[in-house]
């Protein structure tokens, strides 16, 4: 067994070696930062505009500084947490609680809890949409979007997309796109009108999940089960389709170097460039970590962080979800 144990990590030194060393993008592991609290994740975001880093972790987010990880609080009671999202104008966070169906909302600058806010069945990803100036979650068990005005904490309007809506971008000029991962598709919305305007196909491309925009090129990129697929925001056309990891279930766009990224939980991130609007190229697979499987992007330092954990060998024949090693929670941070 200790020998076997050796070869492997020597067969993975090795190859992180060798993929550092060919790095087009030239991303690398440059850190990890540990949180010992338990419990599985989801989504995890950066706020530019305070330097914090939210970590999605079973009851709770966890607040790190994202450039040392040292702990700067906690956002409790948040069962089954996925995402969370700011509106820094109003000084306001919100996490999306899949296992309570709510919203929390708390206060950026002292990480109290406000209020919290029901919504759909399960709601997964949520973010701010500018310019309706709402909060809106994907509620995976409903099948449907709830909105939220920030102003007054209340839920204006809820949109059937008849599937399971995985994530959703804006082009901040009053449509918003949802990848319906059952359904192989995107749909679009009138977010002013609050209603569904058009169902897009991206078969056979499989299972939506992580979905970015490059709103400058009109461009969606919507990552699939091996593949990244790039949609013509205008008219639902696809433009390309790019081989990437597997287990994907997280896209970002980094819009001043113009690459984006996919998180693949088989253990890689793999690196596009967007030449312009119809040019892309995989610059390279990045090694990270099994299980780290979501992803954001901080612009101002154009870092990479992604949370993963150690997980224990899964018995022959087993499927599903590995075991958790207690206590090896992380973020992995990814530099240039």
């Amino acid at each position: 067994m200790k020998k076997k144990l050796v070869l492997m990590g020597s067969v993975f030194a090795t190859l992180l070696a060798v993929n550092n060393a060919t790095a087009q993008s030239g991303y690398k592991l440059s850190n990890t930062f540990h949180i010992k609290s338990t419990g599985w994740w989801d989504y995890i975001a950066v706020n530019e505009s305070t330097n914090k880093l939210y970590v999605s972790h079973g009851t709770q987010v966890n607040i790190l500084d994202k450039t040392s990880g040292d702990s700067l609080g906690i956002i409790p009671n948040t069962e089954g947490v996925h995402g969370i999202a700011f509106i820094n104008s109003l000084g306001k966070g919100y996490t999306s609680n899949g296992r309570s169906n709510n919203v929390t909302v708390f206060d950026l600058a002292t990480n109290k809890v406000l209020t919290q806010i029901a919504t759909g069945e399960n709601p997964d990803a949520i973010f701010y949409e500018p310019y309706s100036k709402t909060i809106i979650t994907c509620n995976g068990r409903s099948k449907n979007l709830s909105v939220i005005n920030p102003l007054d904490n209340t839920v204006i309007a809820t949109i059937p997309v008849e599937g399971k809506p995985e994530t959703a971008v804006s082009n901040e000029a009053g449509k918003v796109f949802v990848n319906i991962e059952d359904k192989n598709e995107i749909v679009v919305i009138d977010i002013t009108k609050h209603q569904v305007i058009a169902h897009w196909s991206i078969a056979p491309a499989d299972g939506p999940t992580g979905l970015a925009i490059d709103i400058a090129t009109k461009r969606l990129f919507a990552g699939c089960e091996k593949q990244l697929v790039v949609i013509n925001a205008d008219n639902g056309k696809i433009i390309n389709t790019l081989p990437i990891g597997d287990g994907c279930d997280g896209v970002a766009f980094d819009n001043t170097s113009k690459l984006v990224f996919t998180s693949n939980g088989s253990g890689t991130v793999t690196v596009i460039k967007e030449k312009n609007a119809s040019d892309f190229t995989v610059l390279d697979n990045v090694i990270t970590k099994r299980g780290a499987r979501t992803i954001c992007v901080d612009e101002q330092s154009h870092k990479l962080y992604l949370p993963t954990a150690e997980f224990e060998p899964r018995p022959a024949g087993e499927k599903g979800r590995p075991k958790m090693i207690d206590g090896t929670f992380q973020v992995l941070v990814l530099t240039k």
